[in-house]
């Protein structure tokens, strides 16, 4: 069992939650569900608004001036939370009919980067940086870019590559946002033909960084978080009450409330009847504070 008091957040489940941020000034929490084609906000009462999409939007940004920046399959667009209106900001810098936005996060100088999908699951994700109107890719050679975050003082980026079981590290440069020195910073062993899940630890998906700059991960079909230490080493796990967990983030008044979005498409029938928590958003509270999300520039 876990340490720590697990609790279903939200009053309804997602088909694939994933993208979760806190709204500092807000106090609420945004994420989204890909297949679904929603963003959501999920208030401290715990009420929800929806905002349905044309396109799978595959994460999300809180935009410098107000609303959000959604990354979806058919490019990167801006929603005004207030009223709802959509405007694009960008069509897509790859073919929508193969790929799709992932897992993305600003930088600490509003740069978006947004990692993608390719729907065959072929090594052709890619890594892009929004900025100064334009997509420069920055990294690529996987088939699902994911666990995107910076380290507190923004000198080394994670990047994870669910596929491939790894997490890597790259040398940040804040000032010009280039990355250099890719190197491997943890791997999870792969799930073998005939494992049993519960005998499998699961493959890294979205991630969160601590103040103690401590990397989360959640591991997806793994049933569980890991807090891995700078140096990759395992230093914290947190089972959870369902197999798929998706991305975790910080929030609450002091940051210290760790929130975690999960999924339930495509599960076994099964399973889900043991895990009714399953595609909801989940939170319980942690000793070490996160670090508020950036803002995205358009």
């Amino acid at each position: 069992m876990s340490e720590f008091k697990i609790e279903r957040a939200g009053p309804e489940a997602a088909r694939l939650g994933e993208s979760p941020l806190w709204s500092v000034a807000e106090q609420a929490l945004y994420y989204v569900d890909i297949p679904g084609r929603l963003v959501l906000r999920l208030a401290s009462d715990g009420s929800l608004r929806q905002w349905a999409m044309a396109s799978e939007p595959g994460c999300i940004a809180l935009a410098e001036g107000g609303g959000l920046q959604v990354a979806r399959r058919d490019g990167l667009w801006h929603l005004d939370t207030d009223c709802g209106e959509l405007a694009r900001i960008a069509p897509p810098p790859f073919d929508p009919a193969k790929q799709r936005f992932n897992d993305g996060k600003p930088d600490a100088a509003g740069r978006f980067w947004i990692g993608t999908i390719d729907d065959a699951r072929a090594p052709e994700a890619t890594l892009y940086r929004w900025a100064a109107g334009g997509f420069t890719a920055m990294a690529g050679g996987i088939a699902n870019s994911n666990g995107l975050a910076w380290s507190p003082d923004q000198r080394t980026m994670y990047w994870a590559d669910t596929k491939g079981h790894q997490i890597y590290a790259f040398d940040f440069e804040p000032a010009s946002g280039s990355i250099t020195n890719r190197r491997l910073f943890a791997s999870f062993p792969q799930r073998v033909a005939g494992q049993p899940l519960e005998e499998y630890g699961g493959r890294p998906d979205g991630a969160a960084v601590d103040a103690e700059g401590c990397l989360w991960v959640a591991m997806h079909e793994g049933g569980r978080l890991v807090r891995l230490s700078p140096a990759g080493e395992l230093v914290q796990e947190v089972l959870l009450p369902v197999r798929c967990a998706t991305m975790p983030t910080f929030g609450g008044a002091d940051l210290r409330t760790l929130y975690v979005t999960t999924a339930r498409d495509g599960r076994p029938a099964d399973e889900l009847a043991r895990e009714p928590w399953a595609g909801c958003v989940l939170r319980f509270q942690v000793n070490v504070a996160g670090l508020p999300p950036n803002l995205a520039r358009a």
